[in-house]
């Protein structure tokens, strides 16, 4: 009881003290805005991790066509394809680092090995592929990864235009013969030929910390 009591006579020596002092009404709700924990449901964190992937990935793919294009204008088609095997990963890299996060463009009909899908990504490519047989619409995409720490973000790459169609149609027809040689010499085993324009070609994947896309919110 005596150590009740002396608590009870320290809080109003506080309350006390306060009262002859202005209290900054700023600070006092700076705090306590800071002290908050945002409660968060899934739905709303998968949510803002499909709109931020959607950013990342309409920036990447911008600047890749962009480059691609000014390749095109100055080397010609059979040009832009070693420009493509030099530059366009230093061009996915660097929006990557932009936004702290991994980027890669996959394909089961890849022109660089490198760009197979792996195991996290070969359930969702095969849905697309799936999903692009039947008339279905792709739309992106999130899976959980690593125990729900990181956010598996993916969206379908169809053939834009018949520009694309110069390196990735059909041999003898939309690829001439240079820039097919030259395609055979910088990528021994490419299987990207033979599209139309809207046939899907890849997708996107981009591996998003489930923190930061909580930190944006």
């Amino acid at each position: 009881m005596k150590n009740l009591s002396v608590c009870w006579f320290y809080l109003f020596v506080l309350v006390s003290c306060q009262s002859e002092k202005k209290i900054d009404r700023s600070v006092v709700d700076e705090v306590k805005k800071s002290s908050e924990v945002k409660k968060l449901s899934e739905a709303e964190i998968i949510d803002h991790a499909i709109k931020w992937g959607n950013e990342i990935s309409q920036e990447a793919q911008e600047a890749l066509i962009g480059a691609l294009q000014g390749a095109i204008a100055g080397k010609g088609v059979a040009g832009a394809i070693g420009f493509c095997h030099e530059e366009a990963l230093p061009i996915t890299q660097k929006t990557a680092e932009k936004h702290r996060v991994k980027i890669k463009r996959v394909s089961s009909k890849n022109r660089n090995p490198d760009n197979a899908p792996n195991e996290d990504e070969q359930e969702v490519w095969d849905a697309y592929v799936y999903n692009a047989e039947n008339n279905v619409d792709n739309r992106p995409n999130i899976q959980k990864i690593d125990g729900g720490e990181t956010l598996l973000y993916t969206r379908a790459i169809q053939i834009p235009s018949s520009l694309c169609l110069n390196c990735h149609g059909e041999p003898g027809k939309d690829i001439d013969e240079t820039t097919l040689g030259t395609i055979h010499q910088i990528y021994p085993e490419d299987k990207a030929t033979g599209y139309k324009v809207g046939d899907l070609r890849g997708m996107w994947s981009i591996y998003l910390p489930k923190k930061e896309v909580v930190k944006r919110m």
